[in-house]
Formats: structure tokens, C-alpha cells, sequence
């Protein structure tokens, strides 16, 4: 594989600084699976249980992982654990997958104390290759014997793959009146385009809420934030993004409506991580240099504006265009054309930077390329369209497609 040496000009600073969150313990572990001199395996536990809710791919050659994850969020039971391991996938890996997984839930079950449906696992890496259990089972008394509260940035570390940086988000919000406590780690650089969440995502929060409750905090906010980003437009077989709550707070736990009055802040704040989390993976797209956000207006309604927006946000040609700081917008139309969603050609506006450069169904006179083309020569790029159909609209995030993103995926398996 690709060594990556080199972090992503899009990087934030630094990871967050990650309160504790009482009822979650992390560990991590050196598989050496695939990754050498790094940790690549993750535990985390949760000694009272926690309310766990989650959204898992929509495709249908999903992992073991994610019909594990897809079976024991139907039992309803409140967690006790969570395995991941980078670098393997197991997906597409037929019975032999199976049972590889079966084996680390039963080992780490046993030795935490809990039923195994109570056990989350997560896999990411190559797809096709059997696991190999006892790369991960040979550390599991020592990850178990280590957990911490404090891990968390080693634990952002852990579950990396093509990532150059580790990917992590912290929030505090009030919540009847107590201050309850978000973290949030997730991983993914390369196919990006999620149908449910992204790559791998973790959520965990000290708020007492119901199962319900979560569930459909996660899924109102999934589709503003991970489901509104894209890097390459392909969709992992290993796609999970769970959320847990362990209810240390002591707070929460009276509300039965997801839409109760009392949980708008917290729904606010939620979502802001999610979308924190979700722009850092677009950022460390596989061989990023722009980000791009892309508004699309005046669609038929917000459906049809997000199939549009992505449409753009997929097109290798508009990707390579905005890589090449060349502003050629007649990409932008045709990507517009393509999406198959109503647009009035001869009402179409096209915004590059703050600057019209289409409208009435051409070239707006005398506007200036130069322009256009300083705003692509810096790092964040906004694009906005407007269809002129009707109000609906969307935003949507991705990265350029350059040079970097061939090579690291020519030689992902070597």
C-alpha cells in the first residue's frame, strides 16, 4: 500500500481537546495486521451499558461487520462494547468472515462480562481478504486490562486506513439545564459517498436518552452531514455510523419525542459535530488540495437540489477543473444537465466565489475569469447554483480530484 507521509493541506491544527465522558473506557492495540509501528485495533467499553442507535450502508455487499451492527441494534439491548480494527475490511469474506468475527465478540463478551449481541464490531481496510482473529484476539486480554477513559485521541489514531490525519470532534451543550458532554471520531479518505453515514463513525455522548430517541436524532442529522458529503462517489461496503449514550448525565431520560422542545439545543449541537467530523473527511479526501462547498437553490425541492449538488460534486470534470484552478464553468452546466432533476436552462445562475458568471442562459457580459480564477487558487472553494425551478435547496461538500487520489488507490494493496 501507499505509504502516506504527507497530511493533507486541509488538516485542522490539531485534534480537539477530548473531555471524559463518564461510562466510556478506550484502549487501543498493535495488530500489525497490515499497518506496522501503529496501533490499528480499538476497544471501547461501556461498564453500565449505553443506549446505543446507528445507520449502516445501504450497500448490498456489505460487510460482517455491518450485519452484525444492523442485528444487534434490533434486539433494542443497551451496549457493553466496541471493536474496530483498520486495515481489514472483512467484507466479502463468506463464512470464514463470519466466524473470524464471531470468535473476537465471544472472546471480548467473556471477558468484559456481557451477552455477545451487546458487542459492536467494525472492520476497514481491504475488501475480499479473510481475517485473520487471531491478530486481534491475541491482544484482547491486555486491550481490555488497559481501558481508560483518557484514550480518546490515541483511540482517533487507531481506526485510521488511507486517512493522513486523525479525524475527532468535542461539544458541550446543555440539556435541561445540565451541561452534557458529545465526542466524536470517525475515519475516511477514500470511497466516499455515503449512503447512510460515512466510513466508520463514532459518537458518544453522557446524555440519558432512549434508544428511539437517538435513533432519530441520528437519522434527522445524518442527511445534513455525512450523507451531504462526497470525495470519489463510491460507497463502502463498511459504511457504520453509531452513537451511544450512557446517561451519566442523569439528564434526558423523561423524553419520549424526538422533537420535544427540550432537545433542541442538543439536536443542534449534534449535528454540528456530525458535520464537523463529515468536513474532515472530505478534507482529507485521498489526494485533496480545495475544499468545495456546493449550494444548489430554486431546485424543485430539497430532494431534487441535493441530487443536483451532487451531481456537480461528482463529476471528475468539475473536480479536475477546480484542481487545475481552471474556471470552466461549462462543466458546472453540464453537470447540472446530467442530474435528470428539473432546471431551466434559460434561468440557470452559476456563482464562482461570490461572483456571477451565467444567467438568462449565457455567459453574464463582461464578468471576469480573473476573478473566478483567484478564488480556485485558494483551498476553500464555494460554488452556488440556482435551477430556477421552484424554492427547493441544498448543500453539499467535496474535495478536487487530482493526481494524488490515482496514485494512492494504483497501489492500495501493495
Amino acid at each position: 500500500m501507499t505509504k502516506i507521509d504527507k497530511i493533507s493541506p486541509l488538516a485542522p491544527k490539531s485534534l480537539p481537546a477530548f473531555p471524559e465522558i463518564d461510562g466510556v473506557l478506550l484502549s487501543t492495540a498493535a495488530t500489525e495486521m497490515k499497518y506496522k509501528g501503529r496501533d490499528d485495533l480499538l476497544c471501547v467499553a461501556f461498564p453500565q451499558g449505553a443506549t446505543v442507535a446507528g445507520v449502516l450502508t445501504q450497500s448490498r455487499t456489505f460487510s460482517a461487520p455491518v450485519g452484525l451492527c444492523r442485528d444487534n441494534l434490533a434486539t433494542g439491548k443497551k451496549a457493553r462494547a466496541l471493536l474496530v480494527n483498520a486495515g481489514n475490511a472483512n467484507a466479502f469474506t463468506g463464512k470464514a468472515g463470519d466466524q473470524a468475527m464471531a470468535s473476537s465478540v465471544k472472546m471480548l463478551a467473556d471477558k468484559i462480562g456481557c451477552d455477545r449481541d451487546q458487542v459492536y464490531v467494525s472492520s476497514t481496510g481491504v475488501i475480499g481478504e479473510v481475517l485473520d482473529a487471531d491478530l486481534i484476539n491475541g491482544h484482547m486480554t491486555n486491550i481490555v486490562g488497559e481501558l481508560s477513559a483518557q484514550n480518546w485521541p490515541a483511540a482517533a489514531k487507531a481506526i485510521l486506513t488511507t486517512d493522513t490525519f486523525a479525524k475527532g470532534a468535542a461539544r458541550t451543550v446543555k440539556l435541561n439545564g445540565t451541561v452534557v458532554k458529545i465526542n466524536g471520531i470517525a475515519k475516511g479518505s477514500g470511497m466516499i459517498a455515503p449512503d447512510m453515514a460515512t466510513m466508520l463513525a463514532y459518537v458518544f455522548t453522557d446524555a440519558d436518552l432512549s434508544q428511539d430517541v437517538l435513533q432519530a436524532i441520528l437519522v434527522d442529522t445524518v442527511d445534513k452531514s455525512f450523507n451531504a458529503i462526497t470525495v470519489d462517489s463510491d460507497t463502502s461496503t463498511s459504511d457504520t455510523l453509531l452513537a451511544f449514550a450512557t446517561g451519566a448525565s442523569g439528564v434526558g431520560g423523561d423524553i419520549t419525542d424526538p422533537h420535544d422542545p427540550a432537545l433542541t439545543e442538543f439536536r443542534a449541537v449534534f449535528e454540528e459535530l456530525l458535520r464537523d467530523l463529515a468536513h474532515q473527511v472530505v478534507r482529507d479526501g485521498e489526494g485533496a488540495t480545495k475544499f468545495i462547498t456546493i449550494t444548489v437553490t430554486g431546485a424543485e425541492d430539497a430532494r431534487a437540489a441535493k441530487v443536483i449538488a451532487l451531481s456537480i460534486a461528482n463529476s471528475p470534470l468539475v473536480k479536475t477543473a477546480i484542481a487545475g484552478e481552471d474556471a470552466n464553468w461549462g462543466r458546472i452546466v453540464m453537470a447540472v444537465g446530467k442530474a435528470g432533476e428539473a432546471a431551466d436552462r434559460d434561468k440557470l445562475k452559476i456563482i464562482i466565489g461570490g461572483q456571477k458568471v451565467t444567467e438568462l442562459g449565457m455567459a453574464v457580459q463582461g464578468y471576469d475569469e480573473d476573478i473566478c480564477t483567484k478564488h480556485l487558487k485558494g483551498q476553500n472553494i464555494d460554488l452556488a447554483i440556482d435551477v430556477g425551478i421552484a424554492q427547493g435547496e441544498a448543500t453539499v461538500w467535496t474535495c478536487d480530484l487530482t493526481h494524488g487520489y490515482i496514485e494512492i488507490n494504483a497501489d492500495y494493496r501493495s
